[in-house]
């Protein structure tokens, strides 16, 4: 098993990040795995490493990031600072070399979700918010029944009123806060989407995908929605169809085939 090495990207326990090389030389195409938990400290980079070390047998430069999440000093702005200064990172690694930085796409399960589009979408925000100006921009993004519209996620009271958690307030009280951070108002991003929906997900409603995809493909992105069978934590198994898929969509968005992918057939 390949041993990913660990970077900090800040000073606090959880501005960390581990990334995962595969086999052979030059340069690769870069995922970068944004784990989910309702942002809450309960929840860790743990549910990203099987999907990492997965994307690394691909052939792919696996990045599984660690970030503050509510209650580890995490929440506004801190988590979603959080999520860019570790993307942003990523041309100052001494591994850069390996990486291949104009093939970024970046996989995210849940709140993960709403991290990974979050980011396809940070070139959007306006000088001096949280997350702007980012120096590496994400040329393709997995939202596994992703948390896409944070109002829609603030009504429907999702993961025992999380949105509140993380943004500190209901949307009619700090409006500011939701434009900045819900991805659905970052359109379009420019990137090819792919979102991945449980039919039996419990934790987040096909509605978050059906609002974000029916937004990203008016605004223009490229975006299929593929709803499949299994609930909400079937998604991140690495051994379950659905896992398959997204790893097939990369390596097809990829140049058809990822060198040294064990997908190649």
């Amino acid at each position: 098993m390949r041993t990913p090495a660990g970077h900090r990207y800040g000073p606090h326990p959880d501005q960390f990040l581990e990334l995962t090389l595969p086999d052979g030389a030059g340069p690769r195409p870069v995922a970068v795995v944004l784990h989910g938990g309702f942002w809450r400290a309960a929840y860790g980079v743990d549910l990203a490493r099987p999907l990492a070390r997965s994307l690394a047998d691909d052939g792919f430069a696996a990045v599984a990031v660690e970030y503050r999440r509510v209650g580890t000093g995490g929440g506004w702005p801190q988590t979603l600072e959080d999520v860019a200064a570790a993307v942003d990172a990523l041309p100052e690694l001494p591994e850069a070399g390996r990486l291949d930085l104009a093939r970024v796409a970046v996989v995210g399960h849940s709140a993960g979700g709403h991290l990974a589009a979050w980011t396809a979408g940070r070139h959007r925000l306006p000088a001096g918010v949280p997350g702007a100006g980012p120096r590496v921009r994400v040329a393709a993004a997995v939202l596994q029944s992703g948390v896409l519209d944070l109002d829609l996620a603030f009504e429907q009271g999702l993961g025992r009123d999380a949105v509140r958690a993380l943004l500190g307030e209901a949307p009619d009280v700090v409006p500011d806060r939701y434009a900045v951070a819900s991805p659905v108002r970052l359109l379009p991003t420019g990137a090819d989407l792919l979102c991945v929906h449980a039919a039996a997900d419990d934790d987040v409603p096909l509605s978050q995908t059906e609002r974000y995809a029916a937004a990203a493909a008016a605004a223009g992105d490229a975006v299929e929605v593929r709803v499949v069978r299994g609930d909400h934590m079937l998604l991140i198994d690495p051994a379950g169809d659905p896992w398959h898929l997204v790893r097939d969509w990369l390596r097809i968005r990829f140049d058809g085939a990822v060198p040294g992918s064990t997908l190649v057939p």
